[in-house]
């Protein structure tokens, strides 16, 4: 196979890579990746130009990596003024219609008459034991964005001007590849996201419970469940307007996110109308009744109150075999804390043996052959916990 068909396949397996991408992680890693093997390297890198902070962030470290490079970084990152070819693309040429291209450095300095030449890079290449490495500039809508690098060891060959244009071209499909995967990101946002409390919404409820109960069932881990009934908006919508309402579901949502921020990594959503959740993987039940107490005595000034019930595997609650069980205890502890008008919590499986809460969600489940009503739609189960 010859050279521009090589280079061709490695243009395809760096787009395909990037297409497959699930993730902004994977794409980044797809990205770096299918560069390094595209161009030869060992290693290879995808940063970001923080405009604020005045850096370069790296986002992912791809291949042999030393024992100081993470695959994803949490903290390294350098100031663009200590790259001078980088300030010079993004504040002179790039700003003065210039395209991007690639260049090369090398553990020896610059390659020809006229390259750029940054000692930090040189200074990195030798204490990693890097040879030489291309360095490419990321433009993104019409932006810089950051760059891609690719390196080797030291002892082989040294990039030559086709791998710095070929570079340049990896360079535009990475970018291209970033767009789509912001693009996937953002509706993604929107299609779990519910657009007047910036809460998650019932389709990611429905999604993340029906992964934590299958951890549940493979590792053990407590999957707990607030649900929560805010309580007057009917009254206040017709009072006082629809606007008010709103502005009482937003300031909720706000004190349901403060709360649910007390238990790492839990999910804050409303699941419709007036109704709200909290979903906690791994916190004992205890802790989850607190915090579910502390919402309750948070939203005890906003319109009549809240009504708040708990279901959690860390309770007695009996097998939870899906997401739907769960769901209906924790909505059945809920619908009887409204009907108490209880100012705390009411918590599945903790009134003893035959617990009402249990007793009325198993005595509400459908009859045989009937099928039951999805997690989420509150109504259809409303009416089965009635009849």
């Amino acid at each position: 196979m010859g050279g521009e068909e090589v280079r061709l396949r490695g243009v395809v397996e760096l787009a395909q890579g990037m297409a497959a991408a699930r993730t902004p992680r994977d794409s980044w890693r797809a990205a770096a990746e299918g560069a390094r093997r595209a161009l030869v390297g060992d290693f290879a890198a995808l940063s970001v130009w923080e405009r604020d902070l005045g850096r370069l962030r790296v986002l992912v470290n791809a291949g042999e990596r030393t024992p100081d490079e993470e695959e994803f970084p949490e903290h390294e990152a350098y100031p663009v003024h200590e790259f001078p070819e980088i300030a010079e693309f993004l504040h002179g040429r790039w700003a003065g219609g210039g395209e991007p291209r690639a260049w090369v450095e090398t553990a020896e300095g610059p390659t020809s008459r006229g390259a750029r030449y940054c000692h930090q890079r040189v200074a990195a290449l030798r204490r990693r034991g890097r040879g030489c490495c291309v360095v490419a500039p990321l433009v993104l809508h019409g932006r810089a964005w950051g760059e891609l690098y690719v390196a080797r060891t030291a002892g082989a060959p040294v990039f030559d001007p086709a791998d710095a244009d070929f570079a340049t071209v990896l360079a535009a499909v990475v970018s291209a590849g970033l767009a789509q995967t912001e693009r996937l990101e953002e509706a993604r946002r929107l299609a779990f996201t519910d657009s007047l409390t910036g809460l998650a919404n019932r389709r990611a409820v429905d999604e993340s419970l029906d992964d934590a109960v299958d951890r549940h069932h493979a590792e053990g881990i407590v999957v707990s469940l607030v649900v929560c009934d805010l309580n007057g908006l009917k009254r206040v919508n017709d009072t006082q307007g629809h606007a008010v309402g709103d502005r009482l579901l937003e300031r909720f949502g706000s004190v349901l996110s403060l709360c649910g921020a007390m238990l790492p990594g839990t999910l804050a959503a409303r699941l419709g109308g007036d109704e709200f959740c909290l979903l906690a993987v791994g916190p004992p039940a205890d802790q989850v009744v607190r915090v579910a107490e502390e919402l309750c005595r948070r939203a005890a000034g906003l319109g009549d109150g809240v009504a708040c019930g708990v279901a959690s595997t860390g309770d007695p609650i009996g097998e939870v075999r899906s997401a739907r069980r769960l769901f209906r205890l924790a909505d059945a502890a809920q619908y009887r804390a409204k009907a108490a008008r209880s100012p705390t919590p009411v918590v599945a499986g903790r009134s003893g043996p035959d617990d009402p809460v249990v007793r009325l969600a198993d005595d509400t489940a459908p009859p045989v052959g009937e099928p039951a009503p999805p997690v989420g739609e509150r109504r259809r189960f409303r009416r089965w916990l009635d009849r």
